[in-house]
């Protein structure tokens, strides 16, 4: 029973890993022994990441526009030239799009769509065969989908696209767990509420205070309670877990 949430020696993917829930889950993984390659749009922003973190332990730069196929691609190319295995793949990378619904419009529901579902199941598949390279009965492979509180309780806000994405994001990784459980390859989601990241910005500065004090646990989410569930999904300790959608929320989507 010792030693459950030991990740070290791991070789980690995190997309959308220099900012954010994906900066957190990556500081986390380096911090716990594992080798960690973070990939954004923004090459100076992931080489900066990578470059901070790599005080604590192994990260490696390796932007992609993973919302274009020629960018998954190209990421996955880069990732089997380093690695011949891999053990943990953590889809991270997304985007969203607020509009009055007289007014939404396609390319901001296309955007937002394709990067937070289309992209996660063709990544996926480029990179199965790393997966399955690392992939044993007694140590089986990871895929961890970040999801959304928003696609388990639809939100206030205007942002059609992208709690429609989050809960194609959930059956997703349902749908993948199912098939690539014989495979020795789990694949679980991890569905986050209010978290300090790039894409809560505005609304945080706008109305944050309001947002932690209707949030049961009284606060919004930190590094650390991100990171402990990414790093449970990773480890021995879920290793019976797949297709499962673990909220970290504080209660939120239950308000």
């Amino acid at each position: 029973m010792r030693n459950l949430f030991n990740i070290e020696g791991k070789v980690a993917v995190v997309t959308g890993g220099s900012r954010g829930i994906g900066e957190m889950i990556a500081r986390g993984y380096v911090e716990n022994g594992a080798k960690v390659y973070v990939s954004s749009r923004k090459a100076e922003v992931c080489d900066r990441v990578a470059e901070e973190l790599s005080a604590y332990g192994t990260c490696i730069s390796l932007p992609a526009d993973l919302s274009k196929m020629d960018g998954i691609v190209a990421l996955a190319a880069a990732i089997a030239e380093r690695e011949p295995k891999l053990d943990i793949l953590v889809n991270n990378a997304g985007a969203t799009w607020g509009a009055p619904i007289d007014e939404y419009p396609e390319d901001g529901w296309d955007k937002t769509v394709d990067l937070n579902t289309k992209s996660i199941f063709f990544l996926t598949q480029k990179l199965l065969p790393q997966l399955r390279a690392a992939a044993t009965w007694e140590h089986p492979a990871r895929v961890i989908n970040i999801a959304s509180v928003n696609g388990i309780e639809p939100p206030g806000l205007e942002t059609y696209a992208y709690s429609t994405s989050k809960a194609g994001c959930i059956m997703l990784t349902r749908h993948l767990a199912k098939r690539l459980a014989g495979d020795n390859i789990l694949v679980n989601a991890i569905a986050p509420g209010p978290f300090q990241s790039h894409m809560m910005a505005a609304t945080l500065a706008r109305a944050g205070d309001a947002i932690a004090k209707a949030n049961p646990r009284g606060r919004i989410g930190t590094p650390e309670d991100i990171a402990g569930v990414a790093i449970f999904l990773a480890s021995r300790a879920s290793a019976y877990t797949t297709g499962a959608v673990v909220p970290c929320d504080g209660g939120s989507a239950e308000v």
